[in-house]
C-alpha cells in the first residue's frame, strides 16, 4: 500500500468485528514493522502485552472507561515504556552495546562512554526517564498503528484507563509506563465510519517565537 493511503486511511475506529480474528502471524508482521521504528541509542524502550482472551478483554474494559471496542476487538495491546532501559545490565542495552561494537560503530574500550551518554540522554533524572521511555515508545506506537494499516487492520490508541488498575491486572513491573492502549482488528461493516477529523493547515502548525 502506499504511503499516502496508509496515512490518509489510518482511522480510530470505534468499532471492531468481534466475528473475525487477527492471526497470531499478522500480528506479528505487523509488530515487526513496527519495530524498525526509531529510538535514541537504539534503546528501543518498548514492549506488549499481547491481550486475546475474552476474559481478559472483559476485565481490562471495565477499567478502561468501559468501552465497548476493549472486548470487541480480537487483539488489545498493552503499549509498556521502560524506564529503565538506560541501565547497564539491562539485556536491551547489553545486547545493543554488542552489536554497535560487531559492526564497528564503537570499540570495546568506549563502554564508559556509552554508559555515560545513555545516562545524560535518559538516567539523569525520574523525569527523563519518564519522558525518554515515553517519547521513543510513542514512534514505536505510532509506527503499529501505520503497520496494521499498511496490513489491512485497523485499530484505535486508548488513553482513557485506570493505569494503576491496568498494572495491577497484568502484574507490570513497576519500571514500565503503560502510555497507551491499543485496539487492533477489522472494522465493524454495518457500522457507519464518520468522516475524518479535522487537523491542523501548514500555517497553524509552523510558528515563530
Amino acid at each position: 500500500m502506499d504511503f499516502k493511503d496508509v496515512i490518509t486511511g489510518r482511522r480510530s475506529v470505534n468499532f471492531f468485528d468481534p466475528q473475525k480474528p487477527v492471526s497470531d502471524d499478522l500480528l506479528k508482521e505487523m509488530v515487526e514493522l513496527a519495530a524498525l521504528a526509531p529510538s535514541s541509542f537504539n534503546l528501543q524502550p518498548w514492549s506488549l502485552v499481547v491481550v486475546k482472551d475474552a476474559e481478559r478483554k472483559k476485565s481490562l474494559q471495565k477499567l478502561a472507561w468501559d468501552q465497548p471496542k476493549v472486548s470487541e476487538a480480537p487483539v488489545i495491546l498493552v503499549v509498556l515504556a521502560d524506564r529503565s532501559a538506560w541501565r547497564p545490565g539491562h539485556p536491551v542495552l547489553e545486547h545493543n552495546f554488542e552489536e554497535m561494537v560487531a559492526y564497528g560503530r564503537l570499540t570495546a574500550d568506549q563502554r564508559q562512554w556509552f554508559e555515560e551518554a545513555c545516562m545524560s540522554l535518559y538516567g539523569e533524572s525520574i523525569e527523563k526517564q519518564q519522558a525518554f521511555a515515553v517519547k521513543n515508545t510513542a514512534f514505536f506506537a505510532m509506527a503499529l498503528m501505520l503497520a496494521a494499516k499498511h496490513l489491512g487492520l485497523d485499530t484505535h490508541p486508548m488513553d482513557g484507563f485506570d493505569h494503576q488498575a491496568v498494572r495491577k491486572l497484568f502484574n507490570v513491573p513497576d519500571q514500565y509506563w503503560i502510555p497507551l492502549l491499543l485496539a487492533v482488528g477489522y472494522f465493524k461493516s454495518d457500522e457507519k465510519l464518520l468522516p475524518p477529523k479535522w487537523r491542523k493547515s501548514f500555517e497553524q502548525i509552523v510558528v515563530e517565537f
